[in-house]
């Protein structure tokens, strides 16, 4: 590849809590691919996991392993002739590699893919890398009206997008959103652009409940104020994985109400099987997402949902350690890192 060396620097997932910022090799492009040269980079809910406890549930970091799949950059090289037109193209990365013929795929669930490759997830390295190798069709184009940094971005809205439709939001729809973290925003923001005409924030933070106000929440409130929702919303969607937030959000749920789980926190969680029963509630887990980017990027095109707002820091690939020590700080949104940056 004529211009493109063959080592690149990354940020490395030693062992938890150490970060090693390393020259490694190139990702190798399998047919198909295309190698992004990588701008910028958000730093997940998930990344903090690996980094703090070395899993996420039962995907456990047994070796070196580079964090990182929020990503955007320009499209340095292609292991395809056809897709040569395509050099130099500013794209935003779906991250997921499914096999595309297991039974999930052929389903049109490819988030569930049996023989899912994700970048992050243990032992797929990730974006905090000067170059990443992804399908050519999970490099969304952007238009120029966009930025990197929104391109990057478009991956924790694509949680928000699919947790909404999987709640079944419609145009008037009352929502309750549990967790006012960049998921929750964004969940709220979604759901409004889905024509949801109530959209409750719950969070005990009052700066970030201030935050769902600014991108669409028509209502932001502590958690104690949700018990007077029972019984009068539509959809629940739970970006905070707290058992209580849960519990309370469940309750708020109107008969035939839907529930989706969608925060990481608890690993187990009471139900109330009455209400769950007389209510006849239906409760799901999200796993990701399923062609979500051509929506999210017409979404934050189209000025109906912002995200550059809610970045708190950019910086280099040295600054991802510091990033990481001050993500648990309430008044932090999103950090964002330029892998071509020390």
């Amino acid at each position: 590849m004529i211009g493109i060396p063959d080592r690149m620097m990354a940020s490395v997932l030693v062992s938890p809590g150490r970060l090693e910022v390393r020259d490694v090799a190139l990702p190798v492009m399998e047919p198909g691919d295309v190698l992004v040269e990588l701008t910028a980079v958000g730093l997940c809910g998930s990344d903090v996991h690996f980094f703090e406890h070395g899993r996420v549930g039962d995907l456990v970091v047994e070796s070196p392993l580079i964090l990182g799949h929020e990503a955007a950059g320009v499209i340095a090289a292609v292991a395809s002739a056809a897709d040569e037109h395509r050099i130099g193209e500013r794209v935003a990365i779906d991250p997921q590699r499914p096999c595309r013929w297991c039974p999930a795929c052929r389903a049109g669930r490819s988030n569930l893919c049996e023989r899912m490759r994700f970048p992050s997830a243990p032992p797929e390295n990730g974006a905090f890398a000067r170059y990443l190798a992804v399908p050519a069709d999970a490099a969304h184009p952007l238009p120029e009206t966009m930025s990197d940094d929104e391109g990057a971005l478009l991956e924790p809205l694509s949680v928000g997008i699919a947790a909404v439709r999987k709640a079944g939001v419609v145009p008037g729809s009352r929502v309750l959103v549990a967790g006012a973290g960049p998921i929750g925003i964004l969940t709220g923001a979604a759901a409004r652009a889905f024509g949801a005409a109530v959209v409750v924030v719950a969070d005990p933070v009052a700066a970030r409940r201030d935050v769902a106000l600014a991108h669409g929440a028509t209502r932001a409130v502590d958690p104690a104020e949700v018990a007077e929702l029972d019984g009068r919303m539509d959809a629940f969607v739970d970006a905070s994985g707290a058992r209580a937030a849960i519990a309370a959000g469940l309750r708020s749920l109107r008969g035939a109400g839907r529930a989706v789980l969608v925060g990481m926190g608890s690993a187990t969680v009471d139900l109330d099987l009455f209400l769950l029963q007389s209510r006849e509630l239906v409760v799901e887990g999200l796993f990701r997402y399923v062609d979500t980017w051509p929506l999210a990027i017409e979404l934050v095109a189209s000025g109906a949902v912002r995200v550059d707002d809610l970045v708190t820091a950019r910086g280099g690939l040295d600054d991802l350690a510091g990033f990481f020590a001050r993500n648990s700080d309430p008044d932090t949104m999103k950090f964002l890192v330029d892998p071509r940056v020390r």
